[in-house]
């Protein structure tokens, strides 16, 4: 065997094994656990590869795409939009996102972000135009979770999720804001004015039924006396009726010793006038009085 010979096998052995190791080198692929690789061949798309590591045909597959599946946010955008109420307004917008089928977002959009910025702008332009703004500033809540659904259901077909997307906040112009104060003094001095007319209100509620209640006591009261005066008169006419005159002098007698002895219990009153009359009724009053008790 001749130096040649040996020379040009020796070449060949060299040549096969340095193609194997190429073959090897383009036909493994190990793709980190936060990527995709996108394989076509010949210019199309072949296949999708994941995390770990993968074969393709050596020559014939390329990589024509590494996309991170990470989630990404992108740049708060401020936007200007006007209420049902003719209000307008800018509201600043936070999106996060991931890529969950690279061959559509690589294919079928070329700047994925403008895209989603563009599409997050007409969402809320639309979402406001049909709100006023009360309903804005106070159901904000709800208001992100419908631009959240709607930018879902128009990006699906980009390969990709939304998993976040938030008002940040709604500003307004100082004009508006200006009215917007007065309108809410106005509302404070309204609410303080009616909270006072309700306590004023109460308080007569409350002045009336106390007069109410009085009379009603009063009203007891006089009821409860002309009853036992009504009892006193009955049983008076029935003893008039069962003991004659007799019964109605003991009856006048007793009123002539309770009148005197009310005029003599009078403060500062050491001394008495009495009319003979008086007198008189007064020792029948007890001559009576001793009668009875015998």
């Amino acid at each position: 065997m001749d130096i040649e010979t040996f020379i040009g096998g020796n070449l060949i052995i060299l040549l096969i094994a340095l193609f194997v190791l190429i073959s090897l080198f383009k036909g493994v692929k190990i793709v980190p656990q936060a990527d995709k690789f996108v394989i076509e061949r010949f210019g199309r798309l072949q296949k999708v590869l994941g995390p770990g590591i993968n074969f393709i045909v050596p020559f014939l597959d390329s990589v024509a795409h590494r996309v991170s599946i990470l989630e990404r946010q992108l740049p708060n955008s401020r936007q200007d939009a006007i209420t049902a109420d003719n209000v307008l307004v800018q509201v600043e917008t936070s999106v996060f996102y991931r890529i969950m089928a690279p061959e559509k977002t690589v294919y079928r959009i070329r700047d994925i972000d403008a895209a989603i910025a563009t599409t997050v702008a007409g969402i809320v332009r639309s979402e406001l135009g049909s709100m006023e703004l009360d309903e804005v500033q106070h159901n904000r809540a709800r208001l992100t979770t419908r631009i959240r659904e709607s930018l879902e259901s128009v990006v699906d077909d980009w390969g990709i999720e939304v998993t976040r997307a938030e008002l940040l906040d709604v500003n307004l112009d100082e004009a508006t804001r200006a009215a917007m104060l007065q309108q809410l003094n106005a509302e404070r001095a309204r609410r303080a004015q009616v909270t006072e007319a309700e306590g004023l209100k109460r308080a007569v509620e409350l002045k009336a039924d106390g007069e109410l209640y009085a009379a009603q006591r009063e009203a007891e009261a006089r009821r409860v006396l002309a009853e036992a005066e009504a009892f006193s008169t009955s049983v008076i006419a029935k003893a008039i009726s069962d003991n004659g005159l007799d019964a109605a002098r003991y009856q006048v007698a007793l009123k002539q010793v309770d009148a005197l002895t009310k005029v003599g219990e009078g403060a500062g009153k050491q001394t008495l006038v009495v009319p003979a009359q008086a007198l008189d009724a007064f020792a029948d009053a007890f001559r009576m009085l001793g009668g009875r008790d015998r």
